[in-house]
């Protein structure tokens, strides 16, 4: 490669530009952080122990590597019914696969 094979357009600005993007502005006025939320103001709404074991199974599977297809609801769900221990050492079996 020779020292002319390659060329920065940006490197050195000859002042020929025809485009020039406008200096980069502060935060705008009606621009404004949200507040943090309050904790009182939640949603007073439990997950069933079913649903949680179900969540806590796809993530753990999709963290293997293992990703759930739509095929295997049947068996998750089945596998979710289960107690909270099993689907704990289910869990712990796939996070030694890391």
């Amino acid at each position: 490669m020779t020292a002319t094979a390659f060329v920065d357009p940006y490197a050195v600005e000859d002042g020929t530009d025809s485009v020039r993007w406008p200096p980069a502005e502060g935060r705008r006025e009606d621009d404004y952080l949200l507040a943090p939320p309050h904790p009182a103001d939640r949603l007073d709404s439990a997950i069933d122990p079913r649903d949680r074991r179900r969540l806590e199974l796809h993530a753990a599977l999709t963290a293997a590597g293992i990703p759930p297809r739509p095929e295997d609801r049947e068996a998750i769900d089945s596998l979710s019914a289960l107690s909270g221990s099993i689907n704990t050492t289910i869990q712990r079996w796939l996070h030694h696969t890391l």
